[in-house]
């Protein structure tokens, strides 16, 4: 395992926690979209079918463990522990129009016609726009806590240095991997207004990130 990869998880397991710790001490997950978080939990669950039958390290099995623990309880609490506090009036984005043509793709670009290998190809797809519902809703409501965004660049971050891994990869070991580098690309450019907007606004102190209206 290389650096980009090490520092790619560790900023993708700080993204949850922060997410987790800003509902739980808040007692509110208002501003927070539950549809990502319910696509984000269905990522890990198609991605990670395979934790009791494939070991590859006891690194690998103990970061799926935590990463399907983290999702089904930030999930738990938006919907169930704090559901009253839950903004479902601007948490509207329609995800079918994510997940048909996400599920069609699946089976068309694979690399093998098998279950398996399809529900992984459609989780990594469906990371590629999982975060979207919680962008339309920052950009409906016009704006977003400091620490909701700062989950947000950490979760770009972790995309960001995956790319970086899988350049490593192809250098070094000769390896690519198309459908997630392509996926992972995707993801990391709708991050990119949100990477100048973080670094703009927030970074410089201005508190919660108000979108700029337009003219």
């Amino acid at each position: 395992m290389n650096v980009f990869r090490l520092a790619g998880d560790v900023s993708h397991l700080v993204a949850i926690i922060i997410l987790l710790l800003k509902i739980w001490r808040s007692k509110s997950c208002a501003g927070i979209s539950g549809k990502s978080q319910v696509l984000f939990a269905l990522v890990f669950t198609t991605r990670y079918l395979d934790l009791f039958t494939v070991y590859i390290s006891a690194y690998n099995t103990v970061m799926k463990v935590v990463f399907l623990a983290l999702s089904y309880a930030t999930v738990y609490l938006i919907y169930m522990r704090f559901r009253k506090m839950y903004d479902s009036e601007n948490d509207t984005f329609r995800i079918e129009f994510l997940l048909v043509p996400v599920i069609g793709l699946s089976f068309l670009e694979n690399y093998a016609f098998t279950p398996m290998e399809i529900l992984w190809t459609f989780s990594i797809f469906l990371e590629a726009v999982a975060i979207m519902p919680q962008l339309f809703m920052i950009t409906k409501t016009g704006e977003a806590e400091s620490i909701t965004t700062h989950y947000l660049f950490f979760l770009g971050l972790y995309r960001a240095l995956y790319i970086a891994n899988w350049v490593w990869r192809y250098h070094t070991e000769g390896f690519f991997d198309q459908i997630a580098v392509v996926s992972g690309v995707v993801q990391t450019i709708f991050y990119c207004d949100f990477f100048y907007l973080y670094a703009t606004r927030v970074l410089r102190g201005k508190g919660n990130m108000t979108l700029p209206m337009p003219v």
